[in-house]
């Protein structure tokens, strides 16, 4: 009989929290929990833009992403002492940034960048996807603070974006998985989605052997379902229903 090392079923989640305005001085912030991976998100509004899009007419939304020393089992060097991210790091933060500007009209922003910067405090899995949930609700927040200031006149997100991971775990298939799964999955996945039924991004690797299309389908099946509960605590957590 299949049994997950987590005791959950093969399509149920994590227990999810969203907690908005949990940062005084940003203009927008939400602590992401995924079970026991738990991010910091925060949202920025600058009116500085990069040099290539000033008197574009467009705004900008760009993410850093990084791990507290002690987020993980073991403590890790901060990424500013080895003097610039990983790899792994400058992935993610593209993810994130490509994530959210997926869902909003940038001319609508106006002259206004928002920088969201996703601080894992604590890892076990899924801290890329648990980012990118966070961060919309904390992006939600910013654009909302520019527009009772008067600063935009329309609000340019048209869509939600979550993510949720789903794999190959000894022949099932699974969604959510924790460090102990993923760690041994054979296959990982990362699905970017939005609440229109839209993909942003996909992120399937095969770590031992290769999975066929049957596979894939179900895994997009978790996914969907998954994302479809994450856009709900989206709008719970906003009050939005």
């Amino acid at each position: 009989m299949f049994k997950r090392p987590s005791n959950r079923q093969y399509n149920q989640m994590r227990e999810i929290k969203l907690e908005s305005q949990i940062s005084p001085y940003a203009e927008g912030s939400c602590l992401a929990k995924f079970g026991n991976t738990h991010v910091l998100c925060t949202a920025s509004v600058d009116t500085k833009l990069p040099p290539w899009l000033r008197n574009s007419g467009k705004g900008w939304i760009t993410a850093e992403y990084g791990m507290l020393p002690r987020s993980t089992h073991s403590r890790m060097d901060r990424e500013v002492s080895k003097g610039k991210p990983s790899g792994r790091t400058q992935e993610i933060q593209r993810l994130i940034g490509r994530s959210l500007r997926s869902i909003v009209d940038l001319k609508k922003l106006g002259d206004h960048q928002i920088k969201i910067d996703c601080d894992v405090i604590q890892a076990d899995g899924g801290t890329r996807t648990a980012s990118i949930t966070g961060a919309w609700v904390a992006l939600y927040e910013s654009v909302n603070f520019l527009l009772k200031s008067g600063k935009i006149t329309e609000n340019p997100i048209f869509d939600q974006v979550g993510a949720i991971s789903c794999g190959i775990y000894n022949n099932f298939e699974i969604i959510d998985l924790d460090y102990e799964e993923d760690s041994n999955a054979e296959t990982d996945g990362n699905f970017v989605m939005t609440a229109n039924n839209g993909i942003v991004e996909i992120q399937t690797t095969a770590e031992e052997k290769p999975f066929n299309k049957e596979q894939f389908l179900k895994l997009l099946e978790l996914a969907e379902s998954g994302t479809k509960n994450i856009f709900k605590i989206q709008r719970q957590t906003l009050n939005m229903e």
